[in-house]
């Protein structure tokens, strides 16, 4: 999920002493598993069952102009407007790029067998198709993958994971262009050659729904674009540009995973896939008209990424309530999108209410073709559909796991998954309470019961390959939020906002019984660089440059045309 906040540690351990479920509260303010609930141990999922973590670049790397990286989407975006609580920045983050050999090794010592991360588009190529690809950044990511194969670990690499060289939005406008996908293509090409050999699972892009929502719809990511009432921004339309910009990155990745499976996978034997954002939808009533917007939620959200990357084309329920103004895709491209990803990967947070709205009255957005008809709510009867937790509108509903799972297999023809992120972040506290949040008994909780959730549905048949906790360690947080309290830990120079409301963190295992360990400290990083400003000026005058050389060059051939006519 992109809404990274402060995270703590959180370890799983798999110890033949005692079942997971058995140990999932101390007694301080969690929530109880019911004594009926079956203990889950490792030998009850299927054989190869990869437990890792994930994370994702700017969140976690820092060295944001080190080594030939370029200016990213979020670096300017965070140094021009700010993000965290305390308009912080990801220039150091966790400085991973510096320490991940420390990082690697401390995975190793928890046991992971998979590690979920993203690379950097800025730093391997500075300038997309206008430059040249940058060696430091592929020896960096070279790096970590022959590390991670080292300590047994295997490597999951995303391609897209929100940022982006900010060139190419100054350049073009990114996603709302269509020559975004050739430059994602490029990207694609680059990785598969330098990684590829060694790489056995690719993901395209990261949750591409919840990036339009973000970025275009009600414009609190960069390059926050979008019209009321979904927000106020200085540009955008979120009736329209969300449909826009997701089917480039649709085509995208369809085109990049046709390349991986004609070029690429007959000699490097990998997969590649696509992660959706997957909340699991009830209706708030038993109404019929509430019944169907459930279906037109999963459709306008998970099922508007995985339909086209499965079926070739949009969900019915979109052509329907978006009517003309949906995108179509060519017969061309249907046939490269159609069964376009190996695997899913399901991004799986909470569960909601769904409340149709064609003829009930609604919130201003539920009212909207772009939004499906419908709102979502988290109670019912003055009741909430579970428990709340620090981000608003997410709530711990653990059935939510079993039933998304169960309807993903039924809908995709049960096409192997993995839960790519599931994670929960704590309610609001304050410094007193910091070493309480170290003893994350509430997050132990959360996992044990999740994960008690998605053995049913691996019971039933879901094949289901592996679980990602999110996130493996305390990284930078992408927005703000309220009552976050500093507290200086871990690496020098940096401060990390502790308020113990990540969604995290990092599984082992030893033996057959699922085992948890509670959380350890970890920083997060924030420091401002004045150069940053001097390098996005230097960028702008640099295609400016470009642009009136290529105008003169073009002017120089016009004139000569029109001298010596053929």
């Amino acid at each position: 999920m992109k809404l990274e906040l402060s995270a703590a540690f959180f370890f799983f351990f798999i110890s033949a002493s005692a079942p997971l479920l058995q140990l999932s509260n101390n007694g301080v303010g969690g929530f109880k598993l019911k004594e009926n609930e079956s203990h889950v141990k490792r030998s009850d999922f299927p054989p190869g069952f990869l437990f890792g973590a994930a994370t994702s670049a700017y969140q976690v790397e820092g060295a944001y102009l080190s080594d030939g990286k370029s200016l990213s989407n979020w670096d300017v975006f965070c140094h021009s407007v700010g993000c965290g609580e305390n308009e912080e920045n990801g220039d150091i983050a966790d400085d991973h790029y510096h320490l991940f050999l420390k990082d690697i090794e401390m995975m190793h010592s928890l046991g992971l067998k998979a590690y979920r991360f993203s690379i950097s588009w800025a730093r391997i190529l500075p300038r997309g198709k206008f430059g040249e690809v940058n060696p430091v950044g592929i020896m960096f990511y070279n790096k970590i993958i022959d590390n991670l194969i080292l300590k047994g670990i295997e490597p999951f690499v995303t391609l897209f994971h929100e940022d982006f060289p900010q060139e190419l939005e100054e350049r073009y406008g990114s996603w709302l262009n269509p020559q975004m996908q050739e430059d994602f293509v490029h990207l694609a090409e680059i990785c598969f050659n330098n990684f590829g050999d060694r790489v056995k699972y690719w993901i395209t892009i990261n949750e591409p729904r919840l990036f339009t929502d973000f970025a275009y719809e009600t414009g609190i990511f960069p390059p926050s674009r979008c019209s009321e009432p979904f927000g106020k921004c200085l540009d955008g339309n979120s009736d329209m540009e969300p449909l826009i910009v997701m089917h480039n990155l649709l085509l995208a990745h369809g085109k990049a995973a046709k390349l991986y499976h004609e070029n690429f996978q007959p000699k490097q034997n990998g997969l590649i896939g696509l992660v959706a954002h997957c909340d699991m939808f009830e209706p708030l009533t038993d109404s019929e008209l509430d019944r169907e917007a459930v279906k037109r939620a999963f459709a306008f959200n998970a099922g508007w990424v995985l339909d086209p990357s499965i079926f070739g084309d949009y969900p019915k329920e979109m052509c329907e309530y978006i009517g003309s103004q949906l995108p179509v895709f060519s017969l061309e491209e249907k046939n490269f999108m159609k069964n376009s990803i190996d695997f899913i990967g399901i991004n799986h947070y909470t569960t909601v209410y769904t409340k149709d709205c064609m003829d009930s009255s609604c919130s201003a957005t539920g009212v909207r073709a772009i939004r499906g008809f419908l709102d979502t709510v988290g109670e019912r009867k003055g009741v909430l559909i579970g428990e709340l937790t620090g981000l608003e509108g997410i709530y711990v509903v653990p059935r939510g796991m079993e039933e998304i799972v169960d309807h993903i297999k039924i809908r995709y023809n049960n096409k192997p998954m993995f839960i790519t992120e599931n994670g929960y972040s704590s309610p609001d506290v304050h410094e007193e309470q910091v070493n309480e949040i170290l003893n994350d008994v509430k997050r132990v909780d959360f996992h044990s019961r999740y994960i008690a959730s998605l053995i049913k549905s691996i019971r039933k048949g879901a094949d289901v390959r592996g679980y990602f906790v999110w996130s493996l360690m305390d990284s930078y947080e992408w927005l703000k939020l309220k009552n976050l309290t500093e507290v200086k830990t871990g690496r020098k120079g940096n401060i990390s906002s502790r308020s113990g409301k990540g969604k995290v963190n990092i599984i082992s295992e030893h033996g057959d019984d699922l085992y948890p360990k509670l959380s350890e400290s970890k920083l997060k990083g924030r420091k401002k660089h004045d150069k940053q400003l001097d390098e996005l000026i230097a960028l702008k005058e640099m295609i400016k440059a470009e642009e009136v050389a290529e105008k003169d060059v073009k002017e120089a051939l016009d004139a000569k045309k029109a001298m010596f006519p053929e």
